[in-house]
């Protein structure tokens, strides 16, 4: 039998070989997740623990900020020279560093990455632990003077003696680039600026006797843990943050995990998709693979072959193709993993390819994998293959069992369908998100099951239905093309399976998208009532000198500031919510129209007073007139009066929940320092808003980076962000149909093969070459399109559901985009048409005298 089943394997190989790119997809996706993931790790590990100090002390940060408010926290810099004394330090130093900051060439271009990637700004100290080294000209001396690190002088075209000019909150000033320093480890993609200390606290801190934070070393033979036990008695109780360097390496390892959780998800998605697509490509290919060798099996039957055997015959080819194809995709991983990790070079973070981390668990989970998933979707057609009675595969008969399985699947669907849908209308009804969210991931997961269950007792109503204009337009050719796609219900509704997740997903991800969108231009239309926001390219607060030019505008009438700053509220139910609250000028009601249910925004603005969301007040219990004891950045305390709620429709997936907002005075007294984050301004009487925008634009050309922005502008913005949603589930979607594609030349590949007589007495009796490959691509295209349609009706559902969980967030408004949808349809055609070329080029080809005669 082993003898057996390795000739059959290797006899089916072209035909499994479509199978094995299944799983070569999924495996390359999982394994290169791992492996850039892990690289990426560890080599930012290796860069925390070379690059941070013995000990650093730093302001002590209560918040967390979804949002860069511009606040700077500083230490007095006199801590450098009291610590030195300390017994056991060996050295202290200074540390002025910020990255709110933006630095322009000569050309008043912003030199800087443009990934998200920051600029920082920093004084310049050599240490042990510095990152970069001097590699040519001389270090600063004085205030005219800067270092630049190499790759971004090389990337922005800067050389020794270019002048720079540097924006920091403190002021404008500039700096003639006076040496390059080279990264001695990783560069994380970020542009570094080095003035000599000095200058550094005075033109970012405002003083030189303030610092962001003052660093350590260690004398021979003391402990980095004892060194810090040693600081902070020396501190004698004061507020600040000390942390040695493996708790400063940890602290910014954390930092870095939302960005490597972000890729993992990513390829993780395209992993999963790649495997449930490929599941029904294999379970395709080996239940036809089964019907066409009903014979051989048989005589392997006859021969003394049990039923066990059989089964396991077929399992054993199942795992063959699984190691063969979990190999090929471990490699195809690696190679995936380089790509990436040379993507990443291109956008300024380099990586280096011969330090790629390659963990025992990756391979592991590579044929664990791409084993397990062939192995179980082989499990069914070898149970059906060890049905076959001896007598029946030698008549030639149809396998045991055909009729049975369908009514199965018919209760089995029904039953999941149901406990879909009633989920699914459970979320559509839900008055809280976490309900709503859990009824929505088990409603999507039920009907999806249940439908790809069900989907061969709808393949003849609605191929009947879809393909019926196919006859018409095409005639006897069109006829068999329908009815070879309606011959075996189960192989159309697998085949078609794959290209229905992928459709089902975009589907329902565009709904979702088309309502973000909608829901979210209503409430620009509805809120903002500014000609113009003025605010960072980046939303990083600006200095003050841009709201100064912004006020001396000719034709700039009202402006009201916008501030933001980090808050943590005590809730009369317990809970302590860390969150943003926003800081506006007294006439905000003259450039924003707000939705009170009680208040208003005279109240919200008073000192010690501020306005709440009115659901999340209903939440957490709180009433007009409830005092929060409220905690600011800094350590400032003091009790805040909610004296308004509002209802915004405004939604709280962003990292932001509340919408508190209180007047500038209040963030005065609580966060003092705090820089403009945005601006609202209306035209004077007697100046055009264009006529406004062009005379603001021409004043802030000093600042590139500022904008200027009206409601279309922010819609624009809007969209753009969730169109990178979308564009991901597209593709997804695309990845989806490839492996779609692969299982419809699969399908119709072994489809050919089993149908050889037949194709051979079609031409026989007079059917042409061009009308045999045109009968081949019209079936299909029905398949094609079945899948489509199942799909979308699915992901319409799934859409209009996750809509429903949008609206408890104020996302209100459905829409529907029809044209993608129409689009979809039309794509799905031309995949059919794509999928058939070979398979029907093929068919075309075969001897027809040899065709009649084949077995």
């Amino acid at each position: 039998m082993l003898k057996a089943t390795l000739r059959s394997f290797l006899a089916h190989k072209g035909r499994l070989l479509l199978s094995a790119l299944a799983v070569v997809l999924s495996v390359a996706f999982v394994a290169g997740s791992m492996i850039f993931s892990d690289t990426v790790s560890r080599t930012f590990d290796r860069l925390f623990a070379s690059t941070a100090a013995d000990v650093t002390v730093a302001p002590r940060r209560e918040l967390r900020s979804p949002l860069r408010t511009g606040a700077l926290l500083t230490v007095p810099a006199s801590l450098a020279r009291r610590l030195s004394g300390v017994p056991g330090v060996a050295a202290a130093h200074v540390e002025a560093s910020v990255d709110t900051v933006v630095i322009l060439d000569s050309r008043n271009e912003p030199v800087g990455p443009t990934t998200g990637a920051p600029t920082i700004v920093r004084n310049w100290e050599v240490t042990d632990h510095s990152p970069v080294e001097l590699t040519s000209g001389h270090a600063p001396h004085g205030a005219g003077e800067a270092l630049l690190d190499a790759d971004t002088a090389a990337h922005q075209h800067v050389r020794i003696g270019d002048v720079l000019t540097v924006q920091a909150q403190p002021g404008t000033f500039r700096v003639r680039v006076v040496g390059v320093a080279t990264f001695t480890t990783t560069n994380p993609g970020a542009a570094l600026l080095y003035l000599d200390t000095p200058t550094a606290q005075v033109r970012l801190l405002g003083s030189t006797a303030r610092a962001t934070s003052v660093t350590v070393d260690a004398a021979a033979g003391v402990s980095d843990p004892e060194l810090k036990r040693r600081v902070v008695a020396a501190l004698d109780g004061g507020t600040y943050d000390v942390r040695t360097a493996g708790e400063q390496a940890e602290s910014a390892a954390a930092s870095l995990g939302p960005f490597l959780a972000i890729v993992k998800f990513v390829m993780l998605g395209f992993a999963g998709i790649a495997v449930l697509a490929g599941v029904f490509l294999i379970v395709n290919t080996f239940a036809m693979l089964i019907a066409q060798r009903t014979r051989e099996l048989g005589l392997l039957r006859v021969l003394g072959a049990d039923r066990r055997q059989v089964r396991r015959s077929v399992l054993t080819e199942a795992v063959l193709l699984g190691v063969a194809g979990s190999t090929l995709g471990l490699a195809a991983g690696i190679g995936l993993a380089a790509g990436l990790i040379r993507l990443l070079g291109a956008f300024g973070m380099h990586l280096r390819a011969t330090e790629m981390a390659i963990g025992w668990i990756t391979p592991v989970a590579a044929y664990v994998i791409g084993v397990g998933v062939t192995f179980v979707a082989a499990c069914l057609p070898a149970r059906r293959a060890a049905a076959v009675s001896p007598m029946a595969a030698l008549a030639d008969a149809e396998v045991a069992g055909v009729g049975r399985p369908l009514r199965v699947r018919a209760v089995a669907g029904a039953v999941l369908g149901t406990a879909g849908a009633v989920a699914l209308g459970g979320c559509a009804s839900a008055g809280r998100t976490a309900t709503a969210v859990t009824l929505l991931g088990f409603g999507v997961v039920l009907t999806l099951v249940a439908t790809v269950i069900a989907g061969p007792l709808l393949v003849r109503p609605l191929i009947r239905v879809l393909g019926g204009a196919v006859p018409a337009f095409f005639g006897a050719v069109g006829r068999m093309s329908q009815r070879n796609a309606l011959r075996n219900p189960r192989r159309t509704g697998a085949t078609a399976a794959a290209l229905m997740v992928g459709l089902a997903l975009v589907g329902g991800m565009s709904v979702a998208g088309a309502s973000m969108t909608r829901s979210i231009d209503h409430q620009i239309e509805r809120t903002l009532g500014a000609d113009y926001i003025v605010q960072n390219r980046d939303f990083v607060p600006f200095p003050q000198r841009v709201t100064d030019t912004v006020r001396g505008t000719p034709g700039a009438g009202l402006v009201v500031r916008q501030r933001l700053a980090a808050i943590a509220v005590r809730l009369p139910d317990g809970k302590r919510v860390e969150t943003v609250v926003s800081g506006y000028d007294r006439r905000l009601d003259d450039v924003a129209h707000m939705t009170y249910t009680a208040g208003n925004s005279a109240a919200a603005l008073a000192d010690g007073h501020l306005a709440m969301d009115v659901g999340f007040a209903r939440s957490h219990g709180v009433r007009l007139g409830t005092v929060l004891p409220a905690e600011f950045q800094g350590g400032r305390r003091g009790g805040l009066a909610v004296a308004a709620l509002t209802d915004q429709d405004t939604a709280e997936g962003f990292g932001i929940q509340g919408g508190l907002y209180t007047g500038i005075g209040t963030l005065d007294r609580y966060a003092p320092g705090t820089p403009d984050a945005a601006l609202y301004v209306d035209a004077a009487a007697g100046t055009s808003p264009g006529l406004l925008r062009a005379r603001l634009e021409k004043a802030l050309v000093p600042f590139p980076n500022v904008q200027v922005r009206d409601q279309a502008d922010y819609k624009k913005l809007v969209h753009d962000q969730i169109a990178v949603l979308l564009y991901l589930v597209y593709a997804l979607l695309a990845l989806a149909i490839v492996i779609a594609v692969l299982g419809v030349v699969n399908t119709l590949a072994l489809s050919v093969v089993e149908r050889t007589r037949e194709i051979g007495l079609l031409r026989a009796i007079g059917l042409a070459r061009r009308q045999l490959r045109l009968m081949i691509r019209l079936e299909s295209v029905v398949i094609a399109v079945f899948g489509a349609v199942l799909g979308l009706a699915l992901g319409l559902v799934w859409g209009v559901c996750t809509q429903r969980v949008l609206a408890l967030q104020g996302m209100k408004s459905l829409a529907i985009p029809w044209s993608t949808i129409v689009a979809v349809v039309v794509g799905a055609a031309v995949v059919g048409i794509v999928a058939a070329l070979l398979p029907a080029l093929r068919a075309s080809r075969m001897n027809v005298l040899a065709a009649i005669a084949h077995e």
